[in-house]
C-alpha cells in the first residue's frame, strides 16, 4: 500500500507539472491515465467516486 500512494504521489507531481507547462502531449496523457488507475486502487477511490456522483446530480438538476 505505501508504494501504491508513493506512485500516486509521484504522478499526481509529474500530472500538475505538465499541465502547468502548456500542451498536453502523448507522455503527459499517459501519466494522467496512470494516475487514474493508481487512485482506482487506493482508499479514496470511494470518496471521489461519491463526490463526482453528487456532483453529477447536482449538475443534472440545474435548469437554465
Amino acid at each position: 500500500m505505501a508504494i501504491s500512494i508513493s506512485v500516486v504521489v509521484l504522478l499526481l507531481i509529474l500530472a500538475v507539472i505538465f499541465l502547468r507547462s502548456g500542451g498536453l502531449k502523448v507522455s503527459h496523457a499517459l501519466v494522467c491515465a496512470l494516475l487514474g488507475f493508481f487512485l482506482a486502487g487506493t482508499s479514496m477511490a470511494p470518496t471521489i467516486h461519491s463526490g463526482l456522483t453528487a456532483t453529477a446530480d447536482i449538475v443534472s438538476g440545474l435548469r437554465p
